[in-house]
């Protein structure tokens, strides 16, 4: 089981270091290989502890978020974490279960079983109970062989084809060994030429599972080496961008005695820019519109003013909005020359608005029955409205920008409900987020390695504008072209070519959600299959 646990903990290197892409196939294969040998009882542990250790690791950040900023004690902390951990494990755990009980002794079978179940198990992850699909394995490869099939197959299928390429590999040298063992031990293999042609058979099979995964992970590799990454969009027309990075700590945010510093950076760092978009983090104003206009009488009017020139540019600022007594949004503010939103701060309608709709459980809303949870931590704001799932885009010099803010670019899906019709589809994507929750961990390079999965899947360019990073620019092929040093104060500009038409996953995704891949992993764990031997297996 160490060595189970250790495996585990190893994969999640991988999401945050895309060269280690490699890692997830090793640790699967081994994971996989085990299972191969163990009954449902057993297969069940292994996948629980081997859940349970990649989500710890993955997720350890979490316990900063709850203790640091949530005063949440240390031990609860520890303790809340570690549930999470254990408790999203447990589909993992029940599908190899299944795989063990259904194990035929024939590893390509055994192996596409296995793949279905991990399928089944991260889309339960990450679609049930709001959904927590942080670390899917599919983003461990956006910089490996697989990363060509993101935009016809998309994240969750990304990581169902590299557990069955690891579990081909590993399920066939398990095989392999289990029947080499079984010679030297003598009389677990039949005598004569029945038991020789069964053992070639079976070696046969074992070899073919181990060469038709290696295969499957190279040909992809092949095939973006020789005619390059498939291009499904064109070019729409270009926006020089302006996002800033304010790098406020958590702890300072919403503080008063540092609140009007903050706000007037963020103010002249909005009015200075010299770009057509200008894009600001997640709630870089932290204030209610009421409690603005008592702080910083006119501060709405004068960037309406700024951005309301006719030619002039164009932002969107990360702001909540609403009041405590109706209620209130985690919401981008549209400001362009199209409307004026100066009343904005006297509760008037904005011209362009966009809010939040897949909030984060604890952080930003409450689940029924978990409010003396939520009780023994101090996080402002942290009950908010959602907004609707499918938003319209803002439009700046004939580009549709589509807003997300932080952990919705984990949901490919939500986003892709925005390209049900090409002629709104937005042309570029913008994530405005506020990872310094996490304070200085993984979390920063992992939501970048998120972000580009999204870049690859919908062929977008993606904008992001943090306040502690990763403050980047993402083209349509998931390749960060710039990028500010995290945890720092600036402003990134850059030219962003926005993109327009369908890619495959695009088109079906936004038509029929995950459901084609909840019916293949159904599919495949359901598939029967003529048992074979099982040689050496418990």
């Amino acid at each position: 089981m160490l060595a189970v646990a250790a495996a585990g903990a190893v994969q999640s290197l991988a999401s945050f270091q895309p060269a280690a892409w490699p890692l997830p196939l090793l640790a699967i294969a081994l994971l996989a290989g085990l299972v191969a040998r163990a009954t449902p009882r057993q297969a069940a542990a292994l996948g629980w502890v081997f859940g349970s250790a990649w989500l710890g690791a993955a997720t350890w950040w979490l316990y900063i978020s709850l203790h640091r900023y949530g005063g949440l004690p240390a031990p609860l902390a520890v303790l809340a974490v570690a549930l999470l951990s254990g408790l999203l494990s447990i589909y993992l755990a029940l599908g190899l279960a299944w795989v063990a009980r259904q194990h035929c002794g024939r590893p390509v079978i055994d192996a596409s079983r296995f793949a279905a179940a991990w399928l089944a198990a991260e889309l339960a992850r990450g679609v049930w109970f709001t959904g927590f699909p942080w670390a899917a394995t599919g983003y461990s490869q956006v910089d490996g062989p697989f990363a060509v099939l993101a935009p016809w197959i998309g994240v969750y299928a990304t990581g169902a084809l590299v557990a069955w390429v690891a579990a081909c590999v590993g399920m066939g040298l398990a095989s392999v060994f289990a029947q080499r063992l079984a010679r030297g031990a003598g009389g677990a293999v039949a005598r004569g030429q029945a038991g020789q042609a069964g053992q070639a058979g079976q070696a046969g099979r074992a070899w073919l599972a181990v060469l038709l995964g290696l295969a499957v992970l190279a040909l992809p590799a092949a095939w973006q080496a020789v005619r390059g990454a498939p291009d499904f969009t064109q070019p729409s027309g270009s926006l020089r961008v302006a996002l800033l990075q304010t790098n406020v700590a958590q702890d300072e945010k919403f503080a008063a005695e540092h609140l009007p510093a903050a706000l007037d950076w963020v103010a002249q760092a909005l009015l200075a820019a010299q770009a057509d978009l200008v894009l600001a983090p997640e709630t870089a104003v932290p204030l209610l519109p009421d409690q603005l206009a008592e702080l910083a009488p006119g501060y709405w009017a004068a960037l309406a003013a700024h951005f309301g020139r006719p030619g002039g540019p164009a932002a969107l600022i990360g702001v909540p909005l609403g009041s405590y007594g109706e209620g209130y949004t985690n919401s981008v503010l549209g400001l362009s020359a199209a409307g004026s939103v100066a009343a904005a701060g006297a509760g008037a309608a904005p011209a362009y608005r966009y809010d939040k709709s897949h909030l984060v459980p604890f952080g930003e809303f409450i689940p029924t029955g978990f409010h003396w949870f939520t009780e023994l931590m101090n996080i402002p704001l942290g009950d908010f409205n959602r907004g609707p799932v499918n938003a319209p885009s803002f439009l700046v010099r004939g580009e549709r920008v589509g807003p997300n803010i932080c952990y919705e670019d984990l949901f490919g899906e939500a986003l892709a409900l925005r390209f049900a019709d090409a002629g709104t589809a937005p042309t570029i994507l913008a994530n405005v987020g506020n990872i310094g929750w996490f304070g200085d961990t993984i979390a920063v390079p992992q939501h970048l390695q998120i972000s580009r999965q999204r870049s690859l899947e919908l062929q977008r360019p993606m904008l992001r504008a943090t306040n502690t990073g990763a403050t980047a620019v993402i083209d349509h092929r998931g390749v960060v072209t710039a990028a500010l040093p995290a945890f720092t104060r600036g402003v990134l500009t850059a030219t962003v070519q926005g993109r327009q038409g369908l890619t495959p996953f695009a088109r079906w995704s936004a038509a029929a959600g995950l459901w084609p891949l909840w019916a293949l992993a159904a599919l495949g764990l359901a598939w029967p299959a003529r048992r074979a031997g099982r040689v050496g297996r418990r």
